[in-house]
């Protein structure tokens, strides 16, 4: 059989990909007030689907939703309580029916030594923290979607649910001064595998994003000087990442149902050094 028959008869196996529909689904997206989960709220809007915002009250949340539209509403919630994100998913279900995806934005950051050059330890509080809210935070909202998610009914392809959290470079190339940021992002990358593991019986994908410098209220604070000088690091783009580009990943992982239990760097070649 020549090359011209194999492709004639594999065709029509290629054109019966299937993949998760985001328009007209339901998606849960934490840490919504700003940056990553804000752009990756309004690019799953545009793209047709409904979005519950989650995020603490202090955050832009509530106004963004309302930007958004009908197709999104605000639900104010710490991460970390189980009471408050049940409360949420179970908002998210009243409103728009199910969820289908959860994308995972909320966090936090700790830039502390393991010993201060004032010879104090590293505040144990602060260590505790950074892993309640990135760690445990992240596995409670996955826990709780999940649960909900097993009770989809399954699309064509037996999917009924997808989960993208927020890693970062700093789980393989930790710096100085983020022993605790770092624990809590290679959590992330750790529990991807075992939980795309658990939930593959019940259809539901999971996938982690490990994000390099990117623009977002992290890096707000810094002087603009200092953020070009970060940006100039990245081999290329020579430039600081856009949150619209943390969601266009996003989205692709919600639409291609081959991508299960994996890590994706989305850092422009940078490994970041020491300081």
């Amino acid at each position: 059989m020549g090359a011209a028959e194999w492709c004639t008869l594999l065709n029509p196996l290629f054109r019966r990909e299937t993949v998760m529909q985001i328009e007209g689904s339901s998606a849960l997206v934490t840490g919504a007030g700003s940056g990553l989960g804000e752009a990756t709220a309004r690019a799953i809007v545009k793209r047709g689907a409904r979005v519950t915002l989650l995020d603490l009250g202090g955050s832009r949340g509530a106004e963004i939703a309302a930007d958004i539209g009908s197709n999104a509403q605000f639900i104010e919630a710490d991460v970390t309580s189980e009471e408050q994100v049940t409360a949420a998913v179970d908002a998210a279900v009243g409103a728009f029916g199910e969820i289908r995806a959860l994308i995972n934005c909320a966090g936090i950051g700790s830039a502390l030594k393991t010993v201060g050059k004032d010879g104090k330890p590293f505040s144990l509080d602060v260590f505790r923290r950074t892993l309640e809210v990135n760690l445990v935070g992240t596995f409670n909202c996955i826990r709780l979607a999940a649960a909900k998610m097993v009770g989809n009914e399954p699309d064509e392809g037996g999917e009924r649910g997808v989960i993208v959290n927020t890693s970062s470079v700093a789980a393989f190339e930790g710096q100085m001064g983020q022993a605790a940021y770092s624990a809590s992002k290679g959590g992330i990358v750790s529990m991807t595998l075992p939980i795309a593991r658990d939930l593959s019986r019940n259809g539901i994908r999971v996938c982690s994003i490990a994000p390099g410098l990117f623009d977002t209220p992290l890096l707000k604070g810094l002087p603009e000087d200092a953020r070009e000088a970060l940006g100039r690091s990245i081999p290329f783009p020579p430039r600081l990442g856009r949150p619209p580009e943390y969601a266009l990943l996003a989205c692709h992982i919600l639409e291609n149902t081959m991508l299960n239990g994996e890590v994706i760097r989305l850092d422009g070649a940078i490994r970041m050094q020491p300081r």
